[in-house]
């Protein structure tokens, strides 16, 4: 982990990435984390402003045990679920890390200092329940900078509106395709329309849409692999910045739009872009390519911890990277799609994919939970 010395000293990348207006957020949680003040010396470097986690995140840390052990004898006392025993810890951890960024949160006016925690990823094909986890999950938290994770499936959609519409600040997640960032947007300005019919108070509500990154680039570049000719093969590496910088630009278009002004004028808070799974997949590409080259104001860009200290060592922040690039995003694009790659099929197969993995995750999360729970003599079925 990070010290606070060295996060400190290594911090002139992260920091003008910061003054560029991208909010740093680091994409990982455990209790050893908290406890150890690590996470509190990031936060105190003024560059980590948030944290995000997800179910493959929480099998890490609450797999491993380490840290855990005195709350799990009690669960297990309890004789609690194991579902039961997974959500208190993981809904504790996200509490205590909420309290540490709390100050950022009174700072920023409820912008960053945010910590997501995810709906139950069985559940992201079924929209009435996915509203009821979130309700839940806001619940047990009780901290107004709590963000709760909703994936944009089709069903993910409707269950967008109805928590925002409810008040509740929203992380949308695995975000593949321009065309459902589009419904996201749209979404999220719906569930405003609806608070707002509510008489709730718009500048208390805050979303960001977790577009992903590194995954595109990883299924295309197979593909372009596979295909090995000298264009295709000169064609790696540009369609997850290009798809990135894209929905950079849909934004843009979204929220200067007439149906936005109206909720603008009512104090409500743009739904901010967020560079998801930016951690380099392949090791031919520079480890700070997803951080360097998505610079642009209004944006989250939430880094695993690898990342996080590659760009505090050699990041090269050169300003926007952005908006000036929608041409050549668009041209690469079209490009790939000349050679046969579709990318319709690869977004909807990348989305089917990332619910698949965070099932898998959380279900290895529930069997270690469900180990530890019964060497300590209970039942946890």
């Amino acid at each position: 982990m990070i010290t606070v010395t060295e996060a400190t000293a290594s911090a002139g990348a992260l920091k003008r990435l910061s003054d560029e207006g991208v909010s740093i957020w680091l994409d990982d949680l455990s209790r050893r984390r908290i406890e150890s003040g690590d996470l509190a010396g990031l936060v105190a470097t003024g560059n980590v402003v948030g944290v995000t986690t997800n179910p493959s995140i929480f099998q890490a840390a609450i797999g491993s045990g380490e840290g855990y052990e005195e709350q799990l004898a009690d669960l297990a006392v309890r004789g609690v679920t194991v579902d039961e025993a997974v959500r208190m810890m993981t809904t504790a951890d996200v509490r205590a890390a909420a309290d540490v960024l709390r100050p950022v949160y009174d700072a920023t006016g409820g912008q960053d200092g945010r910590v997501s925690i995810e709906v139950d990823p069985r559940l992201a094909h079924n929209t009435a329940a996915t509203v009821a986890e979130a309700r839940q999950l806001a619940w047990l938290v009780d901290r107004p900078n709590v963000m709760i994770k909703i994936p944009a499936t089709k069903a993910g959609l409707p269950a967008i509106t109805e928590v925002i519409g409810a008040g509740i600040s929203v992380n949308v997640t695995l975000i593949f395709s321009l065309e459902r960032y589009r419904e996201v947007m749209d979404a999220y300005i719906a569930g405003l329309e609806k608070a707002q019919a509510a008489g709730l108070d718009l500048s208390a509500v805050h979303s960001v849409a977790s577009f992903f990154v590194s995954r595109v680039d990883s299924e295309i570049d197979k593909r372009l692999t596979l295909l090995g000719t000298d264009e295709a093969l000169a064609l790696k590496g540009r369609a997850a910045l290009a798809n990135a910088r894209l929905a950079y630009e849909a934004y843009e278009q979204v929220f200067a739009g007439p149906r936005w002004q109206a909720l603008s004028g009512a104090r409500a808070n743009r739904q901010r872009p967020l560079w998801a799974s930016t951690g380099v997949k392949d090791p031919a590409y520079k480890d700070t390519l997803y951080v360097d080259e998505l610079v642009a104001p209004g944006t989250v860009n939430t880094m695993p911890e690898a990342t996080l200290n590659a760009v505090a060592d050699h990041g090269d922040v050169q300003g926007d990277t952005v908006t000036g690039g929608y041409a050549q995003a668009r041209a690469d694009l079209a490009a790939v799609e000349r050679l046969g790659i579709s990318y319709d099929e690869v977004v909807r197969q990348l989305e089917d994919e990332g619910v698949a993995k965070f099932e898998v995750a959380w279900q290895d999360l529930l069997e270690a939970v469900t180990k530890s729970l019964n060497s300590k003599g209970v039942d946890a079925a």
